[in-house]
């Protein structure tokens, strides 16, 4: 198949994996009303949470990981939170075009993805890197529950396998 666009690798990750305690952080949580600093911790309190992480806001893959999230309706037999390294007013742009029940962390600095190890290094352009495609369901306590990590660009998780991980929570 002629892509218009290249698959790169992405190499292995030690990210958190099913039965491990999640990594807590706090950073600006974006809303379609607005946003404050919160800790995952205190959304685990309230509820399971599924954990988003996405490319810069505008990416295809985020565009499409959100899509497909609200067309199965996730967003409402779980919490879905996004995280990336986009500012609060791109996140609010994205919040309102894919019209999905969503918050999104705003990670400028990429360090909650450095935490999940899950970061992608931008071919060719010294310092810049964003989150590689992954979720991460978190229950109440912070333990993993399922976790899914693209091990190339572009690569998406398995959604039908997702749904029946949520079920499981």
């Amino acid at each position: 198949m002629d892509l218009p666009f290249d698959v790169v690798g992405l190499g292995a990750a030690d990210h958190p994996t099913e039965g491990e305690q999640a990594p807590d952080f706090r950073r600006p949580l974006v809303t379609d009303e607005f946003w404050e600093d919160r800790a995952l911790s205190e959304l685990t309190a309230e509820g399971p949470v599924l954990l988003v992480f996405h490319p810069m806001d505008g990416a295809f893959p985020a565009t499409y990981m959100y899509n497909e999230l609200r067309d199965r309706a996730v967003d409402g037999e779980i919490r879905v939170v996004g995280c990336s390294v986009s500012s609060p007013y791109e996140h609010k742009t994205l919040i309102e075009d894919r019209e999905f029940d969503v918050a999104v962390f705003s990670d400028p600095k990429n360090g909650v993805a450095e935490q999940y190890d899950v970061v992608h290094d931008l071919d060719g352009m010294t310092g810049v890197a964003e989150p590689r495609p992954a979720v991460f369901v978190v229950d109440e306590e912070r333990v993993v529950r399922y976790a899914w990590v693209a091990e190339e660009w572009p690569e998406f998780p398995d959604y039908d396998e997702l749904e029946a991980a949520l079920d499981e929570v």
